[in-house]
């Protein structure tokens, strides 16, 4: 019964993280595309302004890519939790 309610618990986790994975996979896309309208406007104007909004752009990217790859590995360590737990209930 307690392998039953941990795999319950799990599976709630596995829902939660892959709803953040998809939220975070769609802001990931907007932020391409901020990324490259800021690109644009620093190559175009060619003013320190635009070069830092292009950089804090980047760096913003860079975090959100992070989120990404972390929720990722979340999903990947729960999922592997829940084998275990089916393994031990299927023994």
């Amino acid at each position: 019964m307690r392998i039953e309610k941990s795999l319950a618990e799990i599976n709630e986790r596995l829902v939660k993280a892959r709803e953040e994975l998809h939220i975070a996979e769609e802001q990931l896309l907007f932020q391409m595309d901020v990324v490259e309208e800021a690109k644009t406007r620093a190559i175009v104007s060619e003013t320190p302004l635009a070069d830092r909004e292009h950089q804090e752009a980047q760096a913003d990217l860079g975090r959100m890519m992070k989120a990404r790859d972390d929720a990722r590995e979340r999903i990947t360590e729960l999922k592997k939790e829940q084998d275990r737990l089916l393994d031990r209930m299927l023994d």
